[in-house]
């Protein structure tokens, strides 16, 4: 399935998003969102399996990142959620189910709370429901680097040790060079733009309101997430929670044997 996949621009909210397709054209639709300084490539692997199952993936590149255009000014998380009702308003596609890992697990929350309509499950991924002030300061410094460089690039190392660990990216230059590529490649206002809405994160004393199915995923060297993300899921009814062992910030990656095991539950559960 890895060499079929169709490629639409779809006109979003914040700008003009880069769409992937694979699967049968029939298959239930699964889509597909990534963190902040990546692309929908971080999903590879993943959506190779699920096509395969007869899943009709759904890649999306953020705005302003892989190859959706620069948007035009800041944008919200609820204006992220709105890109992906867009692109399934495009497709003529009622429901999904939805997969976000970090900053498309926090606009998973917003289309959890905004959009329920429109999803058949949600599997949210290292991701929190809020930014208290510990959590939105340090984007500030991030935000100011990469605005007086004009570009990401300073930004590359701190972001990958923080994913990964030095030992893995050692270890793994595959990995290392591939998502050093990726992140370089991210425009600053697609940076800013998710930045900011980071910081401006609010669903916290909403997501109780969630009945969409729903599993949290975790990698368990994802500094305070796991605890984050375990008290997140006492507040959803209906919501499973899942810890992959030995993983950072990007568990599909690091660990993707454990966590396409979680993931492929979460679909065994929900939709097969």
């Amino acid at each position: 399935m890895i060499d079929n996949i169709e490629h639409r621009i779809i006109r979003g909210v914040t700008c003009d998003l880069a769409v992937y397709m694979q699967g049968p054209p029939d298959g239930i639709p699964v889509v597909m969102t990534h963190s902040i300084l990546s692309s929908s490539l971080m999903w590879d692997k993943q959506a190779v399996l699920l096509a395969d199952k007869g899943f009709r993936v759904i890649r999306i590149d953020t705005a302003g990142h892989g190859n959706s255009s620069v948007p035009a000014e800041v944008f919200t998380m609820d204006e992220l959620a709105a890109d992906t009702v867009a692109v399934l308003e495009a497709l003529n596609i009622p429901r999904a189910h939805y997969v976000g890992l970090s900053l498309g697990g926090m606009s998973g929350f917003g289309l959890g709370v905004i959009h329920a309509d429109r999803l058949l499950s949600l599997l949210l991924c290292d991701a929190r429901a809020d930014a208290p002030p510990e959590v939105a300061a340090p984007w500030d410094d991030r935000i100011a680097s990469a605005e007086l460089h004009g570009s990401c690039a300073p930004l590359v190392e701190p972001t990958l040790e923080r994913w990964f660990g030095k030992p893995f990216l050692l270890s793994h230059p595959e990995v290392n060079e591939r998502f050093r590529s990726i992140a370089n490649g991210t425009s600053v206002p697609g940076f800013v733009g998710s930045a900011r809405a980071i910081q401006s994160l609010n669903y916290l004393d909403q997501v109780g309101a969630i009945e969409t199915p729903t599993t949290l995923v975790v990698g368990s060297n994802d500094g305070v997430l796991p605890e984050t993300m375990r008290e997140l899921q006492t507040r959803i009814s209906d919501s499973t929670f899942a810890v992959i062992p030995n993983a950072g910030h990007l568990p599909n990656v690091d660990q993707p044997a454990a966590f396409n095991e979680a993931l492929m539950r979460h679909f065994e559960r929900y939709a097969l």
